[in-house]
Formats: structure tokens, C-alpha cells, sequence
């Protein structure tokens, strides 16, 4: 029984440590800032500024 629990608390850490690696890798590539510009244009296009 406590294999279980220890096998699951590793899966969550790792799928933890590897999203944060994840989120830093995108953020050094410059995707905020396409990701946030694609945002802008879609909400423009909803308000129907743009």
C-alpha cells in the first residue's frame, strides 16, 4: 500500500518538475510575448476594434 502512495507521489513531482521546465524553456524562446499578442488580436477581432 505505501508503494503505491510512494510511486504516485513521485509521478506527481515529476510531471511537477517537468512543467516548470517546460514554463521556463517557453518563456527564454519569447512565447509570452506571441502568445500575448495572439490574444490581443483575438480580442480585438471579438470586440471588432481590429
Amino acid at each position: 500500500m505505501k508503494a503505491k502512495i510512494l510511486k504516485k507521489e513521485y509521478l506527481s513531482f515529476l510531471i511537477l518538475i517537468v512543467s516548470v521546465f517546460m514554463i521556463i524553456y517557453g518563456f527564454n524562446r519569447g512565447e509570452v510575448k506571441i502568445v500575448l499578442d495572439k490574444a490581443i488580436r483575438i480580442c480585438m477581432e471579438c470586440i471588432g476594434i481590429g
